[in-house]
């Protein structure tokens, strides 16, 4: 694999996420090792918060939720995604595969993670948070989900995703910056903006960027659309704490909050939200309210 890494200089004008980034090495078995990285913040001793971004983003979208988690207590714990943030990104659109991006994942947390962890995830965070919580659901003490699935295919996806998949693979450019703006509700910055455009220096950088939605399973024979469905077997059987809290102005992901709340019995008994005025990068439009409500659930709910 031909690995790209973004300068440290690449990042050198963000002046609102204050947080040293950590790296470790993560294979796929098949491969060379390739480097990903992470945030810490908050006191190492409190409870785990896994924090898990999507596409095109980083883990600088969740600047708004951190300080009041850190404020509350928790060690919070956020990686940037293989082809993200300041982690590694291959070159070849080909060597990212969602097997792949599960490994490094699993990789990554078996390394840095410690003790019992509260998930929070939104768009890939939890195509790719919700496999580790289906193999390892016993180092997850409660999950709560934003503007996420885990699709097997079995139904079709609906026609605003099927709109960005084409868009994605069509567009000369790959728009980063605008394309989170565009499934935002508020105005982001100038500043914001080009945070988000930071680690693609220049296309070439934009191969796991422009993967990711091919990789979604989108028919019931689609790669991975049978891990899925083994995954969902077990969620099934998930009886700890299970939250959704979705976005009223996602068009991608809407209505996927009930089908948690229908599937895993840990949603039983949960007091569910759903945020106004919060779009399909809901951290940006209400990152104070989730990280507030990611806080009273854990309050109420585990038994720390």
């Amino acid at each position: 694999m031909q690995v790209l890494k973004t300068s440290e200089s690449a990042f050198a004008n963000i002046t609102d996420f204050p947080y040293t980034p950590h790296y470790v090495q993560v294979t796929d078995t098949i491969s060379s090792e390739i480097t990903m990285a992470y945030y810490q913040a908050g006191p190492k001793d409190g409870h785990t918060i896994l924090l898990m971004h999507g596409e095109p983003t980083w883990a600088y979208l969740y600047r708004k939720m951190i300080p009041t988690l850190v404020e509350a207590g928790f060690n919070v714990l956020v990686p940037d995604l293989i082809g993200f943030g300041r982690s590694d990104k291959l070159e070849r659109r080909e060597d990212y595969t969602y097997a792949r991006h599960v490994i490094w994942v699993k990789e990554w947390f078996n390394q840095v993670v410690k003790g019992p962890v509260t998930l929070f995830c939104q768009d890939w965070g939890g195509l790719l948070g919700l496999r580790l919580v289906a193999d390892m659901p016993e180092r997850f003490a409660g999950v709560m989900v934003s503007n996420t699935g885990l699709p097997t295919g079995d139904q079709p996806p609906s026609e605003a995703f099927a709109k960005w998949r084409r868009f994605s693979q069509d567009v000369p450019a790959f728009p980063t910056s605008s394309i989170i703006q565009g499934a935002t509700v508020s105005e982001l910055s100038e500043h914001t903006l080009n945070a988000y455009d930071a680690p693609f220096p220049s296309e070439e950088y934009k191969a796991g960027a422009r993967m990711f939605p091919l990789l979604v399973p989108a028919s019931p024979d689609s790669v991975e659309a049978q891990s899925n469905r083994n995954a969902w077997e077990k969620l099934r059987k998930f009886k700890k704490p299970f939250m959704t809290a979705f976005g009223d102005s996602d068009p991608v992901t809407a209505g996927g909050d009930r089908v948690f709340q229908k599937l895993v019995p840990g949603c039983e008994g949960i007091e569910h939200a759903v945020i106004k005025d919060g779009g399909h990068f809901i951290q940006e439009d209400k990152g104070e309210e989730l990280a507030a409500l990611l806080k009273r659930f854990i309050e109420q709910t585990h038994n720390l």
